[in-house]
């Protein structure tokens, strides 16, 4: 029986070295592939991938969502995001997710959420 065993989304970059770099000085992530046609960053068992694409219209268009423990916590780390990027507020969301964004400086979106009724959640 064949399973899914991972998702990694591939974000448009139109500079996937600057890229990389920015999300591991900035969000923590290891750089695993970094170069002009491919680049590829990792944490906690995430990987996101970086294709090249100048068109900002389609990273604007383009998110990830990733769910995660210690919401607020992972808030905290990553508050450096808003150097060439933006973060939003953690917050409770209608859907039972706490959740927040950040929005990379190519215009791609990350969504961070956890469960409400997690037992991480404080």
């Amino acid at each position: 029986m064949a399973n899914l065993r991972k998702a990694c989304p591939i974000l448009a970059s139109a500079d996937i070295v600057a890229a990389t770099q920015w999300y591991r000085q900035n969000l923590g992530f290891d750089v695993l592939r970094s170069g002009p046609d491919y680049g590829i960053v990792h944490r906690d068992g995430v990987e996101l991938h970086f294709w090249p694409c100048k068109d900002r219209q389609i990273a604007e268009a383009t998110s990830a969502y990733i769910r995660v423990e210690n919401i607020d916590d992972l808030h905290c780390q990553m508050l450096r995001a808003t150097n060439g990027g933006e973060i939003s507020t953690p917050a409770d969301r209608d859907w039972g997710m706490r959740e927040f964004y950040v929005t990379d400086p190519d215009g791609n979106l990350l969504r961070f959420g956890q469960d409400c009724h997690s037992d991480a959640v404080t």
